[in-house]
């Protein structure tokens, strides 16, 4: 349960299902990117295989050590980096698949790290099996917008929403993890992030060092050049929302310290410093403020693609 930072009433309640055996065949994992909804997936798979009866999971059984290792043969992730949602074969094919008894384990776990990504065939097909599977079956369903799964589905699930961290823990988090970063970037990293440790570990990590697309951006921003801009965001519209995520608040960092450099203060990259030397502060705030808007979005039930074809139209930057 180390693990995951933070959420004691939820770990609470699954200590307690843990010791009395009561654990569902259907677990619905809720929270945005950086919440540790991977975290809770690896303890809840441990949990289900653990052959520890006092406490689980122990974190020592071979049984353990195999789920936290991400080796075991029972624990299965249903998903293809390469394709933009979760189909409705990969969905028949892991449905199929729970029948076969496990090779070791207590329990056959199928991850789902994109649940939300099911599209409606693929979601009816889940919903045959959640209903009525083996005894030895389970399913856990990583999501960032619990709303674009079926009611059906969710209501068969538990629900196991994940909250933010303090701010006491999360920049205690931040120090034992990126020991050698500066204090005050690790308190702007998380300032920024909401309370998710995740999104604070990525921001602290981007404040280093730049994106292609990020330098891309400062560079067709700067000068003013609206085709290059459209240019730069259409391909990114078949990018996963985990990957824009990320981007996209790099660029609310990079045009924030644009407005610091127009108030006089430096900016930590060249890039910042250009675009605060080119653009006013107005223009720099409405693109801000923009991008923004389309990070809500994103964080939503928005696509990817619909995200970024406002920002062609939001980021006006004629004179």
């Amino acid at each position: 349960m180390e693990a995951l930072l933070g959420n004691e009433r939820l770990k609470s309640g699954l200590a307690a299902a843990f010791a009395s055996d009561r654990l569902s065949h259907c677990y619905l994992l809720a929270g945005p990117e950086g919440s540790g909804k991977h975290s809770l997936a690896r303890i809840l798979a441990a949990a289900m295989e653990c052959t520890e009866g006092a406490k689980r999971p122990c974190g020592h059984c071979l049984q353990c050590r195999k789920v936290l290792d991400g080796v075991h043969p029972d624990v299965i992730t249903v998903d293809d980096p390469a394709k933009k949602t979760v189909t409705v074969e990969q969905i028949r094919q892991a449905r199929a698949d729970v029948y076969v008894k496990p090779n070791e384990g207590r329990r056959k776990i199928y991850v789902i790290p994109r649940a939300m990504d099911m599209n409606p065939a693929a979601q009816n097909a889940l919903l045959k099996v959640i209903e009525e599977p083996p005894d030895y079956g389970a399913f856990l369903l990583l999501t960032d917008a619990a709303e674009r799964l079926l009611p059906t589905i969710r209501s068969r699930s538990v629900t196991l929403r994940l909250s933010p961290l303090t701010e006491a823990e999360g920049l205690k988090a931040l120090a034992e993890r990126c020991p050698g970063k500066d204090p005050d970037a690790r308190a702007a990293a998380w300032a920024r992030s909401e309370g998710w440790l995740g999104q604070a570990l990525r921001l602290l990590e981007a404040g280093e060092s730049l994106a292609p697309e990020t330098q891309s951006f400062a560079e067709r921003f700067a000068r003013r050049d609206k085709l290059g801009l459209t240019e730069l965001l259409a391909p990114l519209e078949r990018q996963k929302r985990e990957q824009l995520i990320p981007l996209f608040q790099q660029w609310i960092e990079l045009l924030s310290q644009a407005l610091a450099v127009r108030a006089g203060q430096p900016g930590r990259w060249e890039a910042a410093e250009r675009v605060g030397r080119s653009r006013t502060s107005g223009e720099a705030l409405k693109a801000l403020r923009s991008l923004q808007r389309a990070l809500a979005l994103l964080q939503g039930n928005v696509s990817p693609g619909a995200v970024c074809g406002a920002l062609q139209v939001w980021l006006d930057v004629q004179e």
